[in-house]
C-alpha cells in the first residue's frame, strides 16, 4: 500500500516515538517462553554517532515439533524516563549457543545509540528477525520485566531536511538536501556517514536504500516526480534499529475553487456554496469567509473536504447588497493554505 498522508497518521506516531514495529493487533509467538534475560551493563556512555555494545543473555524455550535453526531472539526496552529521540531500543539478532531450543541460551549484542539518552527497562522478547518478515514482525513481544539500564547520550545526531522547491508542484520532480548534525554544537561530524534514503514503504517498515553523506554531513538526492506522493524520509541506522530519523511529505501547491449556488438571495436565506481543492484525496478542513470592513475576513461556515477533493460550505446573507466571500483552505498536510477567488452573493 503506498503510503499518503491519509494513510500515514496513525503510522507516523509509532515511528516518531521509536516504537518497534509490530502486526496489528498481534499475539506473543505461543511457542517462546522466556525464563531469564541478562545484561552485562546497567549503565553506560555513549557520544555521537557512535553505539555501546552490552553484551545480552536470554534463557528459554521454543518449542517446535521440527526445531528451525535460523530462530533468532530480539530483547525489547523501552524508555521509562530521559529525553532522547528513542522511545524503546531492540538488541541485534540473539543465536542459539547453548542447550536446545526448548531449553536453550540465546547471546548477542545491544548496541546503544546516543540517541537513546535515559532509562530503558526490559520489556520483552521476540521471535526474530527484527523487522521480518514483510510486512513486518509476525508476533509481540512476550512480556518479561527484566533489568533497567541507564544511558548518558550526548552529542546526539539530528536529521533535517530541505526540499527545492519548497513547494513541489504537481507532475514535476524535486531534490531533498538531507543534513546530519550535532544537536550539541550544530556542526557536522567531519566524516562521511552512512543514511539510509527512502520513499514510500521502506519508510514504516525499513529497508531503505543506504547512501552516504559528504564530511560535511550534507546529501542531496533526486526525487521523481511520483515520490512527492508518498512517505520520504532519513534514517541512520544501528544493528538492527535506526539511531534517528525524519520523515517528510513534501508541501503540495493548493488551487482551490469555490461557486455559490446562487447570485442573489433574501436575506437570512441559506446559500450552499460548492467548490474543490485540485489533485485533494483525503479529508482536510475547509472555511467559509465573510469580508468584514475593507480588510477584515472572518469565518463563517466550516466544513470538511470529501475524499472526491469537493466540498459544500453555507452562505447566509445578513443584509441587503453585494457580500463578498471566498473559501480558504488551512494548511493541512501536505498542502499549504490557500484561498479561493472572492465571489459575491447579492442579499435583497
Amino acid at each position: 500500500m503506498r503510503i499518503t498522508p491519509v494513510t500515514a497518521a496513525a503510522s507516523l506516531l509509532g515511528l516518531f516515538l521509536g516504537t518497534v514495529p509490530t502486526a496489528a493487533q498481534a499475539d506473543p509467538d505461543p511457542n517462546l517462553t522466556i525464563t531469564q534475560v541478562t545484561l552485562d551493563r546497567t549503565s553506560v556512555a555513549v557520544s555521537g554517532l557512535n553505539t555501546y555494545p552490552i553484551n545480552v543473555t536470554v534463557k528459554g524455550g521454543y518449542r517446535s515439533s521440527v526445531p528451525d535453526d535460523t530462530i533468532v531472539l530480539n530483547v525489547i526496552l523501552k524508555r521509562t524516563g530521559g529525553t532522547g529521540g528513542r522511545g524503546d531500543i531492540v538488541s541485534a539478532d540473539l543465536k542459539l549457543t547453548g542447550g536446545t531450543f526448548a531449553n536453550g541460551t540465546w547471546t548477542g549484542r545491544l548496541n546503544v545509540a546516543s540517541t537513546a539518552n535515559g532509562t530503558f527497562k526490559v520489556t520483552g522478547v521476540m521471535t526474530g528477525p527484527y523487522g521480518g518478515p514483510d510486512p513486518g514482525t509476525p508476533f509481540d513481544p512476550t512480556p518479561y520485566a527484566g533489568q533497567t539500564i541507564t544511558v548518558k547520550g550526548t552529542n546526539q545526531p539530528k536529521i533535517t531536511a530541505a526540499v527545492n522547491p519548497r513547494i513541489v508542484p504537481f507532475g514535476k520532480p524535486y531534490t531533498i538536501t538531507w543534513a546530519v548534525t550535532n544537536t550539541a554544537t550544530g556542526k557536522p561530524y567531519g566524516t562521511r556517514i552512512p543514511i539510509g534514503l527512502g520513499v514510500d514503504t521502506p519508510c514504516a517498515e525499513g529497508g531503505s536504500p543506504m547512501y552516504k553523506t559528504g564530511t560535511n554531513g550534507v546529501i542531496t538526492k533526486a526525487y521523481t516526480a511520483n515520490d512527492a506522493g508518498a512517505l520520504n524520509c532519513a534514517h541512520l541506522y544501528t544493528d538492527p534499529y535506526y539511531i534517528v530519523g525524519q520523515w517528510l511529505f513534501p508541501a503540495r501547491p493548493t488551487v482551490i475553487a469555490a461557486v455559490p449556488s446562487k447570485a442573489s438571495a433574501k436575506v437570512g436565506t441559506i446559500v450552499p456554496v460548492n467548490g474543490s481543492v485540485a489533485n485533494m484525496i483525503g479529508s482536510c478542513p475547509i472555511q467559509l469567509q465573510r469580508l468584514y470592513g475593507r480588510t477584515q475576513w472572518r469565518t463563517v461556515s466550516s466544513g470538511t473536504v470529501r475524499q472526491s477533493g469537493r466540498f459544500t460550505l453555507n452562505a447566509q446573507p445578513s443584509y441587503r447588497g453585494l457580500i463578498p466571500y471566498r473559501a480558504y483552505f488551512p494548511a493541512c498536510q501536505p498542502y499549504v493554505a490557500a484561498v479561493s477567488k472572492t465571489f459575491t452573493i447579492r442579499g435583497f
